[in-house]
């Protein structure tokens, strides 16, 4: 702690740098003022993951505030990974809100581009996107590194954030996608988190691709993992969610579970690919994903064998 009581550094900055298996989750905050149904959620991941993803507006639905949500996780603490998309702030607002989540004793921020309003409730939104996600990352870590404004000025109080970033590896045209996390890394991310993983064929394809450009080396990267509850949604994600890429083996395995078992088999193949994943050259951590299912981590994290986290 440093001398005012706040964190002087990032907890998940010290595990991977000290080459543990990092463990990261996520916790959607609810769509008004509600805080206990926050606290409620993120109580299942207390002591179970290294840190806390807080969704911004995610998919262009208004909640409760990331910074907001963070400052109250870091009260109880836990620690916050503060997510900042670009779609609803210019770069005004948003050097303004960096300064005041590390304020609040805020260490881990994702630089996200965000989805557009047209997918959420409020489709006659102006969008904003001044900068983009890269250019979010530059910007944090000119901040950060170099203690200046872009236009130069000196920074009072430079915020130490570590950076992340969000990574698609099935996006189309797939053989961009290294080469866009390279774009990342080159702009100063410290870590990336992959959208949701289900086709592990292509990405272990994209990590030996990652590996082999020295990607791994100048960046953590944490594979994202969200364990599907049925087949209906593994179909869903299948048609209509897009850079997803969910085979038809997966499919049919959990169309071919027992009557009330398509949940747990869902779980019981995300926690195959976390084994996997603590074994592949590259792969720096897991970031879990349990929508709406936070219950269940602690549950996945004990039979995946990530548990006990840490201390460092």
């Amino acid at each position: 702690m440093s001398a005012n009581g706040l964190k002087s550094g990032s907890n998940l900055e010290k595990i991977l740098k000290a080459g543990h298996f990092a463990f990261t989750g996520e916790c959607g905050p609810p769509k008004g003022a509600n805080v206990e149904h926050l606290r409620e959620k993120y109580a299942h991941l207390r002591g179970v993951v290294d840190a806390i993803n807080v969704t911004d507006n995610q998919t262009a639905v208004v909640r409760l505030s990331s910074m907001a949500s963070c400052a109250l996780m870091v009260a109880d603490g836990l620690e916050p990974n503060f997510q900042m998309v670009c779609r609803d702030r210019n770069r005004l607002a948003m050097m303004a809100d960096i300064f005041g989540a590390y304020a609040l004793g805020i260490r881990n921020m994702l630089c996200l581009s965000g989805d557009h309003q047209h997918f959420g409730n409020h489709p006659q939104a102006k969008n904003v996107f001044d900068i983009d996600s890269m250019q979010l990352i530059a910007l944090v870590r000119k901040l950060r590194d170099e203690g200046k404004f872009p236009n130069g000025d000196e920074v009072d109080g430079p915020p130490r954030m570590f950076i992340g970033a969000a990574c698609n590896p099935f996006g189309d045209p797939t053989e961009f996608r290294v080469h866009r996390l390279a774009n990342k890394v080159d702009a100063g991310v410290d870590f990336v988190q992959t959208q949701c993983i289900y086709n592990m064929e292509r990405f272990r394809q994209f990590m030996r691709q990652a590996v082999d450009m020295g990607l791994a080396e100048r960046c953590y990267i944490l594979a994202g993992v969200t364990p599907m509850k049925s087949a209906r949604m593994a179909k869903y994600m299948a048609k209509f969610v897009p850079g997803m890429d969910v085979p038809e083996a997966l499919i049919k395995r959990l169309e071919g579970a027992e009557k009330g078992k398509q949940a747990e088999e869902g779980i019981a193949a995300a926690i195959e690919q976390i084994q996997e994943f603590k074994e592949m050259p590259g792969v720096a951590g897991v970031h879990l994903m349990a929508i709406e299912w936070e219950h269940k981590v602690p549950e996945i994290a004990q039979r995946a064998g990530v548990l006990p986290r840490p201390e460092v």
